[in-house]
């Protein structure tokens, strides 16, 4: 015992060593970190706090903005908002006031960015208590027995005190050893700083009593005085907007999470998609999405595409939402014409979307096939030619179709964004069934039988986001919006069923149909809510919504 007690006094002050050095660098190096992250319309700078708030900077402009974190040991952020590419002051106001009525997606990057920080830096902590541990370990063993004796020695004489431990002189070592190590590696600080001055904060509601806010901005705190107070009069009508979106979006969502008794049940053994198409930025549309996808027991999301307005890397916001909205669902997509340019398409990736690339990939037991649009919208800056017209990506994802097809590899779904992309594919003979966006309204289901193959249905989604022309936030729905819950029995489509919305917050549930695709001439039993025979050549159904015809895309 008498020979391993001074092995275990060292092994508990390497350890003691090692971490107090990881805390002191993870800790301090955390706190002056920074990243910068897209938020909404913005490109941001973070950086991690310990005063327990989350603070938006908007500038000399606008007034500082806070509200509790609620996180353990108080760790809050400080979100320096900067460049955004909108240039009218009242349209960024309107604009950030919309996302922020439905933040989980940003949120969610937020906490991210903190917890990326905060692992970076406990692993650089860890490696560098590792090295302070071993720098006192060298040093100890390289001053020696006899003369750490002669030390203690002398420090007793000197101190007057009665004898302590050898290994007191360990702990001495290491706290300096650790210090200087420290000092060597915490980095500078790029955070910013809050500017001083004779400002308080006060309560969002105090602000603005005539104003019948939403519960949830109680909890909003504005930084008031001196400049600030310009500043408060300009987000006047954004708190407005805010509170406006948030009701109605809200109420839409509770009655969309009621319509589970008009919706048609799966059968054992079948499993439900919801199609989106064109949201067009309108992320307060998402919670609503998502009720109808948990009121029609959904598990797959079918995205065709137009999440955004003009592409750029500041619309990430759009699909952070829906990534958030459904998170734990696999979601298929393909990127439209007004997602051009690839910042939204890595989006997708980076958010774990399986993005169809032209060839046939499995999900959840259903073979899909697709592409991206070839093509950008006018609202797209950049290229004005292309590599492929729309026509030759068709027969492209055709030839894909039919070879598989010969090779009994059946594809059953086409996901594209326009429809004439998806049209020499639904000749082919070689699909179940193929789904597309773009123009804004519902068309189809309608079936093509060929002479040799099987026969395929066609069908586009209206404008899941409520778009007038490419445009769809807004506090309320511009125009009339859908989504549609596609069944599927063993990988193959049976029937479907829309979902529409209108711009006065009522829902219509359409009847569900039968399409012939994959089930030939014989309809399962069962059929439930507004069943049907599969439907002839050339007919189409709708859901019998009043439907106004827009503007192509």
């Amino acid at each position: 015992m008498a020979i391993r007690r001074p092995r275990l006094w060292a092994g508990l002050a390497l350890t003691g060593v090692w971490l107090a050095v990881a805390l002191v660098v993870g800790v301090v190096g955390f706190s002056n970190d920074s990243r910068t992250v897209v938020i909404g319309a913005h490109t941001t700078t973070v950086s991690p706090t310990f005063d327990g708030y989350a603070t938006l900077d908007f500038g000399p402009v606008l007034p500082r903005f806070r509200v509790a974190s609620e996180q353990p040991l108080d760790i809050g952020v400080y979100i320096d908002v900067g460049d955004t590419q909108a240039t009218n002051l009242n349209d960024v106001i309107r604009r950030d006031a919309l996302i922020a009525s439905s933040p989980d997606g940003e949120i969610r990057e937020l906490r991210d960015a903190l917890l990326d920080m905060a692992f970076d830096h406990a692993i650089r902590g860890a490696a560098v208590g590792f090295l302070a541990a071993l720098a006192v370990a060298g040093l100890w063993r390289a001053i020696g027995r006899s003369r750490r004796a002669e030390l203690a020695e002398a420090a007793r004489r000197q101190l007057h005190e009665r004898p302590r431990r050898p290994m007191m002189a360990t702990g001495v070592i290491a706290a300096l050893v650790g210090l200087a190590v420290a000092a060597a590696f915490i980095p500078g600080s790029d955070s910013p700083e809050p500017a001083e001055g004779p400002a308080t904060w006060v309560s969002l509601p105090s602000l603005f009593p005539d104003e019948s806010l939403d519960p949830q901005l109680n909890r909003i705190e504005v930084l008031t005085g001196g400049a600030s107070r310009g500043g408060v009069e300009l987000i006047d009508s954004a708190v407005s907007t805010y509170n406006d979106s948030l009701v109605f979006y809200r109420e839409l969502k509770e009655k969309a999470a009621q319509i589970g008794d008009q919706l048609r049940d799966p059968a054992e053994g079948e499993q439900i998609a919801l199609l989106i198409a064109d949201r067009h930025d309108n992320i307060g549309m998402d919670s609503v999405a998502r009720a109808v996808a948990d009121a029609g027991q959904a598990s797959l999301v079918i995205d065709a595409g137009d999440d955004t307005s003009t592409g750029g890397s500041w619309e990430t916001f759009s699909v952070n939402s829906l990534a958030d909205a459904f998170d734990g669902f696999p979601i298929v997509a393909v990127g439209g014409n007004h997602d051009y340019g690839g910042a939204i398409v890595e989006a997708y990736q980076d958010q774990g979307f399986t993005v169809l690339a032209g060839e046939p990939e499995t999900v959840e037991g259903i073979t899909f096939l697709g592409d991206s649009d070839v093509r950008a919208s006018g609202l797209v800056a950049g290229r004005t030619t292309f590599d492929e017209t729309v026509q030759q990506q068709a027969s492209r994802l055709s030839d894909v179709a039919c070879a598989a097809d010969d090779a009994n590899e059946d594809i059953s779904t086409v996901v594209v964004h326009s429809p004439t992309a998806g049209e020499k594919a639904a000749a082919s003979g070689c699909v179940d069934l193929v789904l597309s966006g773009h123009l804004h309204r519902q068309l189809g289901p309608t079936t093509t039988y060929s002479i040799d193959g099987r026969p395929t249905t066609s069908y586009t989604n209206g404008t899941t986001g409520g778009a007038a022309y490419a445009f769809a936030l807004g506090s309320a729905l511009r125009r009339p919006a859908e989504v549609t819950l596609i069944t599927y029995r063993d990988g193959r489509p049976i029937g479907l069923q829309p979902v529409s919305f209108s711009t006065d917050g009522e829902i219509r549930v359409g009847r569900w149909q039968y399409i012939a695709a994959g089930l030939g001439d014989q309809a399962p039993d069962g059929g439930g809510l507004g069943s049907e025979r599969p439907l002839g050549p050339g007919q189409q159904a709708g859901s019998g919504d009043d439907r106004v015809e827009p503007r192509q895309q």
